[in-house]
């Protein structure tokens, strides 16, 4: 499966390197990651439904298309280092 995953860049960059120690793909190593996880913690995560609780229900603020959610991660991540918002 293809797939696209966005990460920090301190990250990737040390996931990058790890996975040249160890001969690896960056996809291999990612591979290898979640089936550790996935063994390891399958079993002691098992707590029953799965319950999401909400606040409000007004829906999304105006100006908000959740059909478009990468330009909303584009608009958290220039919030959170002050950039001025790109023209939409």
């Amino acid at each position: 499966m293809r797939t696209t995953i966005s990460l920090e860049d301190n990250l990737g960059k040390a996931a990058r390197r790890h996975a040249r120690q160890e001969g690896l793909s960056l996809s291999a190593l990612v591979a290898r990651a979640l089936r550790t996880l996935l063994t390891d913690r399958g079993a002691k995560t098992d707590s029953g439904p799965f319950r999401l609780v909400t606040v409000g229900g007004g829906g999304p603020l105006p100006g908000v298309d959740l059909d478009r959610t990468s330009s909303l991660i584009v608009a958290e991540d220039e919030a959170s280092r002050g950039d001025e918002p790109r023209g939409r």
